[in-house]
């Protein structure tokens, strides 16, 4: 299928490791070129831009800490000079920390919320006058926004506000840009990794009807077809990619 995303342009948060470095790579495979975006991990958005120019397309490698409005701010102030639209805007940086409800603290829930809730937001507005017409937005959530966890419940009220955000801003741009929510169950990134620590180790075969935690490979497919104008009519839509661990 051609998903007819030759010569976009895409950014994307998150894109120095896991879902986000391989939605990258996906990406530039479909024939576009990416702006890397990366907060602490700086080598690892180097290689993935490496891995972009090595498929013959350009990249750049833009940091940024998407929980500051300021930095984020800046970090667009400087990309005009470099490209002048945006074709798709992926937002997949995200952390999150095992911590049982009872032992969390405001400054943990703050940090984390402002991470993977405040930061998106943050980055949304500050794309907002690069995104060309016809542009696509995919947010990032999780399977946790949906259904609530013990053992990371910050992380798990801001994958749902993302969710929200996501329908709140599909309304606010359309009809020029489409907005969409991709919401994975468990993935073995390297948080994925830490987080399946708290969980008894057949987890997965009791609790998902695929039996096994997803790749991150996965994940960046779903999202790459999403951000494509094969997908011209979804708006609004979270798409559970989650092994059939909730079913809606």
């Amino acid at each position: 299928m051609d998903l007819q995303l030759q010569d976009k342009v895409a950014l994307v948060t998150g894109a120095s490791r896991g879902i986000g470095a391989a939605t990258a790579r996906l990406l530039a495979a479909e024939g576009v070129d990416v702006v890397a975006c990366y907060h602490a991990h700086r080598a690892g958005a180097e290689q993935t831009a490496d891995a972009v120019r090595g498929l013959g397309r350009r990249a750049w490698v833009l940091g940024m800490d998407v929980a500051d409005a300021q930095q984020v701010a800046a970090a667009f102030a400087g990309l005009r000079s470099q490209t002048p639209r945006l074709d798709i805007l992926v937002l997949c940086s995200g952390q999150s920390t095992v911590t049982p409800f009872d032992q969390m603290t405001p400054e943990e829930w703050a940090h984390i919320v402002a991470i993977n809730l405040n930061g998106p937001f943050h980055v949304l507005h500050a794309a907002r006058p690069l995104l060309a017409r016809g542009a696509s937005v995919v947010t990032v959530a999780s399977v946790a926004g949906q259904t609530g966890v013990p053992h990371h419940a910050h992380y798990a009220a801001a994958k749902a506000g993302l969710i929200n955000l996501t329908k709140s801003a599909a309304r606010a741009l359309a009809p020029d840009v489409r907005v969409n929510c991709v919401a994975p169950g468990m993935t073995l990134t390297e948080m994925g990794r830490q987080t399946t620590t708290a969980l008894a180790p057949d987890y997965a075969q009791k609790n998902l009807l695929a039996g096994r935690f997803a790749e991150p490979d996965e994940i960046a497919r779903v999202i790459v077809f999403v951000s494509s104008p094969v997908a011209g009519f979804m708006t609004g839509a979270t798409l559970d990619i989650n092994g059939g661990r909730l079913l809606r």
